[in-house]
C-alpha cells in the first residue's frame, strides 16, 4: 500500500482545512448578517427623517432601507475604496431622479432622507470593519504566546539579578527601580542594598526626597542625571524603550560618579526598560477583548503587546549577533529560501563579503560548497524539510585542501514545534584530520619497529625449544619467552588492527555511488567456500530498484564481509545465512540474519564495543578473536551517516542489519 509521506517530520493533519474552512464561512456570515442589520436601521432612520414632514409610505420606508442595505452590504464585501467609485456614481444617479421627479413629476423629494441613509449606512458599516479587524488584532496580540511571557514575579526577579549583576562591575550602597505610571508618578518596584554603613532616619529622608528629585528630573528630560555629595554620588538614569520613558533607576555610589560609566548605565537602563515593559504588559488586562477598541484600558494593553514584541526583537538580534563571534560558519535562512543571517567565519568558507551574501538565497550559498558527494544540495534541503532529520556530511574541498563538515538542520517553533527556518553548520575539520592522521602514522611506526624485534625473539626461542642440548630447566624459560613474544605479537596486531581502522575510517574514506545488492552479491561469492566448508548453506535475498549510495567501497564490502564471516563463524552446521537488501524511506538497509546461537540480552548494546567478545554459558572466550570485527562495522557506517541494529534471541539466531542514506 501506498504510505503517503510525512511533511516536516509530522502527520498530515487533513482535518485543519475544513475547520478553517468552516471558520470563515462561519465569520462571512455574522459580517454579512451585522451588515444588513446596521444597514436596515440606516434606512429607517432615513425615512423616520422622511416622516418628520410627509405622509406615511411603506413604498419609501422599502426603497430607503432596499438602497441603505444594498449600499452596506457592497462596502461590507469589497470595502469602502474599492467600491468608492461605485457608490459616488450611484448616489449622483439617485439625486438626478429625485430632482427630475421633484421638478416635472411634483413627487415628494428623498433627497435629504436619501442621502441621511447612504451616510449612516456608509459610517455604521466602516466602523463595523474598523471593530471586527480591531477585535481580530486584540485576539492575535492578547493571546498569543507574548501574553504568557513574564508574570510580574519573573519581571522582579529579572529586575533584581541585573541589580546584583550591576553591583558585581559597580559597587553600589542603594539602588531603587522606579516604575512611571500613567499619572505621571514614580512607583518603586525594586530595591538593592548594598554592604554601607546605614545612615541616620533623618539623613536617609534627605537623601530619598533629593533622589526623588532626580529621579524626575531624568524622567522628564530621558537624560541621565548626577548629583555629587562630598564622596558620595545619586544617579539617576532614565530606562528607555523605544523613545518611551518606563522608569527610572535610581542608584547611590560611596565614591564619585564617573562619566566614563554613563554607557554601561545607558545599556544596563534599556535592559530594565524591556522587563519593566514587560512588567506592565503582564500587569495590564482587560476584562473583555471585544469591546477594546473602545476601551481605554484595552488599547492601552494592546500598545503594551506591541512593546513587549519589540523588546522581544531586541533580545533576539542579541542572540544573533551572538553567531558572529563563534568560530564555525552558519547561516540562518527562511522557509522561502532567503537568508536571514550568514556569520563571518560562513563567508570567510566561501570567500564573499556580506553585501554579496545579502544576493544570495539558500541555494546559491549551498552551491559553493558542491563536491562529488554532495553535489545536489536541493535533495539534500527536501530530505530535512520531509522527514525533519538533519542532513550531515563531509566535504572534501581539493581546490582548497580543505576538509569540511556540513550539517543542515530544520529549525522549530519553540512554542508548536512548527518549522520556522533551515539553519547550516559548517566546521573546518581539517586541523583535525591531519592531527588524527600523524597520530594514527606515528603509532602505526612504533607498532611496526615493535614487531620486528618480537620475530627476532619468537624465532630464537623456537629455535631453542627444539633443541635438544638445552637444559630442561633452561628449555622451560626458554619456553615462557617464546609464549610471552607470540602473546605480545598478537597484542601489538590487534593494536594495529584498531590503528588501521581508525586511519581508513576517519582518513581514507573516498565515497562513490555504490550499489549495495552488488556489494552483497560479490561478498557472497567470495565466502562461498568458507560457508560449505562448514555446511553452512549462504544465501542472498535481492530486493528491485534499489538506489546507490555515497560510500567507500572498500570500507563498505569489508564491513558486510565482517557480518557475514560472524554468521558463518557462530552458526551451527547445516543452517542458513540470509544476506538481503531493501529500500527503507530514504535509507538502504543491509541485512544478515543466521540461525546461530543468538546474542545474551545484556550483551547487545556491548558487542559493538571495541575489544569485547561476548562469553556464553560453559564456553571460554574465543581467543582468535580481537573483539573487533562489529565495532569496525559500526564506525564505518556512522562515518558514512548510517547506523547499525541488531535483533536477537538467544538459541533463536540473530540479525545484524545497518542502513546508509540513499542518493
Amino acid at each position: 500500500m501506498y504510505n503517503r509521506p510525512r511533511l516536516f517530520g509530522r502527520s498530515a493533519r487533513t482535518s485543519e482545512p475544513f475547520l478553517n474552512l468552516a471558520l470563515i464561512r462561519k465569520r462571512n456570515l455574522n459580517s454579512y448578517l451585522s451588515a444588513t442589520g446596521l444597514s436596515t436601521f440606516a434606512g429607517l432612520a432615513g425615512y423616520s427623517y422622511w416622516r418628520l414632514s410627509n405622509p406615511d409610505s411603506s413604498l419609501v420606508a422599502a426603497g430607503l432601507v432596499a438602497y441603505a442595505v444594498a449600499l452596506g452590504l457592497t462596502v461590507n464585501r469589497f470595502g469602502l475604496r474599492r467600491s468608492s467609485r461605485q457608490i459616488v456614481i450611484g448616489i449622483f444617479a439617485l439625486v438626478g431622479i429625485c430632482v427630475l421627479g421633484s421638478e416635472f413629476f411634483g413627487l415628494n423629494s428623498v433627497l435629504i432622507p436619501l442621502l441621511l441613509s447612504s451616510g449612516l449606512s456608509l459610517l455604521l458599516i466602516q466602523v463595523n470593519r474598523l471593530w471586527s479587524i480591531d477585535r481580530q488584532l486584540a485576539r492575535r496580540l492578547l493571546n498569543s504566546p507574548i501574553a504568557r511571557q513574564d508574570s510580574s514575579a519573573a519581571a522582579d526577579s529579572r529586575l533584581i539579578s541585573g541589580l546584583k549583576l550591576l553591583n558585581t562591575v559597580l559597587p553600589l550602597n542603594e539602588a531603587v527601580v522606579f516604575h512611571c505610571l500613567e499619572s505621571d508618578t514614580l512607583e518603586p518596584v525594586v530595591r538593592f542594598k548594598g554592604p554601607a554603613a546605614t545612615l541616620s532616619d533623618t539623613r536617609r529622608n534627605s537623601v530619598w526626597r533629593q533622589g526623588v528629585d532626580l529621579c524626575q528630573q531624568a524622567a522628564a528630560t530621558a537624560k541621565l542625571v548626577s548629583q555629587t555629595n562630598n564622596n558620595s554620588s545619586s544617579v539617576a538614569v532614565p530606562l528607555l524603550h523605544e523613545g518611551d520613558v518606563a522608569g527610572v533607576l535610581l542608584i547611590r555610589l560611596a565614591s564619585q560618579f564617573s562619566a566614563e560609566d554613563t554607557q554601561l548605565l545607558e545599556a544596563i537602563g534599556s535592559q530594565f526598560a524591556r522587563n519593566l515593559k514587560r512588567e506592565s504588559f503582564s500587569k495590564n488586562t482587560t476584562r473583555n477583548q471585544s469591546f477594546s477598541y473602545f476601551s481605554q484600558s484595552g488599547n492601552k494593553r494592546k500598545l503594551d503587546a506591541l512593546n513587549v514584541l519589540k523588546a522581544l526583537t531586541v533580545e533576539q538580534r542579541c542572540e544573533a549577533s551572538a553567531l558572529a563571534h563563534i568560530d564555525d560558519g552558519i547561516a540562518i535562512a527562511y522557509l522561502d529560501g532567503t537568508l536571514a543571517l550568514v556569520n563571518p567565519k560562513l563567508l570567510s568558507f566561501v570567500n564573499i563579503t556580506s553585501e554579496q551574501a545579502s544576493e544570495l538565497d539558500l541555494f546559491d550559498l549551498l552551491n559553493n560548497f558542491r563536491t562529488d558527494v554532495f553535489n545536489e544540495p536541493e535533495i539534500a534541503v527536501r530530505r530535512v524539510l520531509q522527514s525533519g532529520a538533519d542532513y550531515e556530511g563531509e566535504l572534501n574541498i581539493e581546490r582548497k585542501n580543505q576538509i569540511l563538515n556540513l550539517r543542515i538542520s530544520l529549525i522549530r517553533d519553540k512554542q508548536n514545534d512548527d518549522p520556522i527556518g533551515i539553519a547550516i553548520y559548517i566546521r573546518d575539520q581539517t586541523a583535525t584530520k591531519e592531527y588524527e592522521k600523524l597520530k594514527s602514522d606515528m603509532i602505526s611506526l612504533m607498532s611496526h619497529e615493535l614487531r620486528t624485534p618480537l620475530t627476532s625473539i619468537n624465532g630464537f626461542a623456537e629455535l631453542l625449544t627444539a633443541d635438544e642440548t638445552v637444559p630442561a630447566q633452561a628449555r622451560e624459560f626458554v619456553s615462557i619467552i617464546a609464549n610471552e613474544s607470540q602473546r605480545m605479537s598478537r597484542m601489538i596486531n590487534t593494536f594495529l588492527s584498531v590503528t588501521q581502522l581508525q586511519r581508513k575510517d576517519k582518513q581514507e574514506v573516498l565515497k562513490i555511488p555504490l550499489r549495495l545488492d552488488e556489494v552483497v552479491r560479490e561478498t557472497i561469492a567470495s565466502l562461498q567456500p568458507v560457508a560449505k566448508k562448514k555446511r553452512i548453506r549462504l544465501i542472498e535475498q535481492p530486493a528491485h530498484r534499489i538506489p546507490p549510495v555515497a560510500a567507500d567501497k572498500s570500507l563498505i564490502t569489508q564491513a558486510v564481509k565482517n557480518l557475514v564471516n560472524n554468521a558463518i563463524k557462530y552458526s551451527p552446521e547445516r543452517t542458513t545465512v540470509t544476506v538481503s537488501t531493501a529500500l527503507e524511506a530514504e535509507a538502504v538497509r543491509v541485512c544478515v540474519e543466521d540461525r546461530g546461537f543468538g546474542i545474551p540480552a545484556e550483551a547487545k548494546e556491548r558487542v559493538w564495543d571495541k575489544f569485547y567478545r561476548v562469553v556464553r554459558e560453559g564456553q571460554e572466550k574465543d581467543e582468535e578473536s580481537t573483539g573487533l570485527g562489529l565495532s569496525f562495522v559500526r564506525e564505518v557506517v556512522e562515518q558514512h551517516g548510517g547506523s547499525v541494529d541488531l535483533d536477537s534471541q538467544e538459541g533463536r539466531g540473530s540479525k545484524f542489519s545497518f542502513t546508509l542514506p540513499r542518493l
